[in-house]
């Protein structure tokens, strides 16, 4: 069974920082994208920033510039590093992976979720 543990959320005033983290555990192959969403309250949820296997990343148009996504593959873990936090980036935060698990001699792949982490940015 695999899960995605995420820490670091918590309370912090605007212009401060956090680094949120997230880890894989249990039996699986690989991990392709490793993604971290949010969503505020009475918002959908949004993509807040995606990274390879590779290592490339892309981010939301709302947190370029002040957010930075990182991988360690040997870990299977993501962090994010939040910096100049605004009050609009309170929101739960979520971790989201697509695993590749094998079967034999066949690949598979998941999509899964962490808890979600809350992050509050004071004004």
């Amino acid at each position: 069974q695999v899960q995605l543990l995420e820490s670091g959320g918590g309370l912090v005033q605007s212009g401060g920082s956090l680094r949120l983290s997230c880890a894989a555990s249990g039996s699986f192959f690989t991990i392709n994208n490793m993604v971290w969403y949010r969503e505020a309250p009475g918002k959908q949820r949004e993509l807040v920033a995606r990274i390879s296997r590779g290592g490339s990343s892309d981010y939301g148009d709302s947190v370029k510039g002040r957010f930075t996504i990182s991988r360690d593959n040997a870990k299977n873990t993501v962090d994010l590093q939040m910096t100049s936090l605004k009050p609009e980036d309170t929101a739960v935060y979520w971790c989201n992976a697509n695993i590749v698990h094998k079967d034999g001699g066949v690949f598979n792949t998941h999509t899964y979720w962490g808890q979600g982490t809350q992050v509050t940015v004071s004004s």
